[in-house]
C-alpha cells in the first residue's frame, strides 16, 4: 500500500478463528478453534480509519485498536495510526470469541510491525494480559483443543491437543446476546464435593472423546453441573433447540462460552447436516454454520 508521501507501508494480514470456551465441562479451563476465521488487513496510515465493521465500532474504542495500542506499549514499541479492514463471519451475538479475534488482531499487528516480528508464545502472554483469562484467546492463537490455567504468579500454562476429523460443530446463534456479566452472576459461588468429583471425571473424558472422535464417549460424559443449567435459563431457545439436535443425532450440546451461541457435536458430515436441518427447521430465522475445529490457529502476514 502507498501512503500520503509516497512511500510504500507494510500491510499486516491477521487471520484469527472463532472459538468456544467451556466446550460443556470444561468451564473456563477448555476451549477449541473452529474453522470460521476473522480476517483483519492492517497498514500504517495517517491517521486512524476503520471500516468492515458497524459505524458504532469505527472510533477509538475499537477493540482492535485498543488491543494495537496496549500490545504496543507492553512491547515498548511506537504505535502509528493504522488503516484496518475488518472482515468477520464471527457473530457479535456473544459465544464464539468475536472480542478475542479482535484482541489477537491488534497484538497480531502490534508485533508484526515490531523488530521482533510476531512470536506465538509472546502473543498469548499479551493476549491472556489485555483479556483477562485464557478461555477463548488460547485456542484462537494455538487452534484445535486447548487447556488453559493460571498459577499463583499470573502465568499462563496452555496445553494443546487436535481434535479428530470425523467431529462436527454445529452452531446456532439466536439474534440476542447474554451480558457475560449477567452469564457470571447466575452462577452459584460453591460447589458440592459431588459437583466437583461429577466435574472432574467428565472433564477429562471428553478432552479425550474430542481427540479420539468417539462419538459414544462424548455423548456420555458432556453433561455440564457447573454452569450450563444456570446460564440455560438466560437463552429461551435453549431447551427446544437441545431437543432438536439429541433427536436428530447430535452427541452434545453445550453452550458456547457463555452464550447466547450453542453448539451441537455430530458425528460425521451426514449427521451434522440432519442436526442443521432440525435446528434449522425449529430456528429458520437463526444463524447457523457447520464447523469443523480449526487446526492452525492465528496466522500473521506481513506484505
Amino acid at each position: 500500500m502507498i501512503g500520503a508521501d509516497g512511500r510504500e507501508r507494510p500491510m499486516v494480514i491477521v487471520r484469527v478463528p472463532a472459538t468456544s470456551a467451556n466446550v460443556g465441562v470444561g468451564f473456563d479451563c477448555l476451549g477449541i478453534a473452529l474453522d470460521l476465521t476473522a480476517t483483519f488487513l492492517m497498514t500504517p496510515s495517517d491517521r486512524l480509519e476503520i471500516e468492515g465493521c458497524e459505524q458504532r465500532f469505527r472510533g477509538e474504542d475499537n477493540l482492535v485498536w485498543q488491543s494495537y495500542l496496549d500490545a504496543c506499549e507492553r512491547l515498548g514499541t511506537q504505535a502509528r495510526p493504522l488503516h484496518i479492514t475488518i472482515l468477520s463471519p464471527i457473530p457479535l451475538s456473544g459465544g464464539l470469541g468475536s472480542s478475542s479475534a479482535c484482541v489477537i488482531a491488534g497484538i497480531g499487528a502490534a508485533m508484526a510491525l515490531s523488530p521482533e516480528g510476531f512470536d506465538r508464545a509472546r502473543a498469548l502472554e499479551l493476549a491472556v494480559a489485555i483479556e483477562g483469562h485464557p478461555d477463548n484467546v488460547a485456542p484462537a492463537l494455538l487452534g484445535g483443543l486447548v487447556s488453559s490455567f493460571v498459577d499463583e504468579r499470573g502465568q499462563t500454562t496452555s496445553t494443546r491437543m487436535d481434535v479428530a476429523g470425523n467431529l462436527r460443530f454445529v452452531a446456532v446463534a439466536p439474534p440476542y446476546e447474554v451480558r457475560t456479566a449477567e452469564a457470571r452472576r447466575v452462577l452459584p459461588t460453591e460447589v458440592t464435593r459431588e459437583t466437583a468429583v461429577w466435574q472432574m471425571g467428565r472433564c477429562v473424558a471428553v478432552v479425550r472423546a474430542l481427540e479420539l472422535g468417539d462419538a459414544a464417549l462424548l455423548a456420555a460424559a458432556c453433561h455440564d453441573r457447573l454452569h450450563e443449567p444456570y446460564r440455560a435459563k438466560l437463552i429461551p431457545d435453549y431447551e427446544p433447540l437441545r431437543e432438536a439436535a439429541l433427536a436428530a443425532g447430535a452427541c452434545a450440546y453445550m453452550i458456547s462460552g457463555s452464550g447466547s451461541t450453542m453448539l451441537a457435536v455430530a458425528d460425521v458430515d451426514e449427521t451434522a447436516a440432519r442436526v442443521a436441518d432440525a435446528l434449522r427447521a425449529e430456528r429458520p430465522d437463526f444463524w447457523l454454520q457447520t464447523l469443523p475445529a480449526n487446526t492452525l490457529g492465528t496466522t500473521v502476514e506481513v506484505h
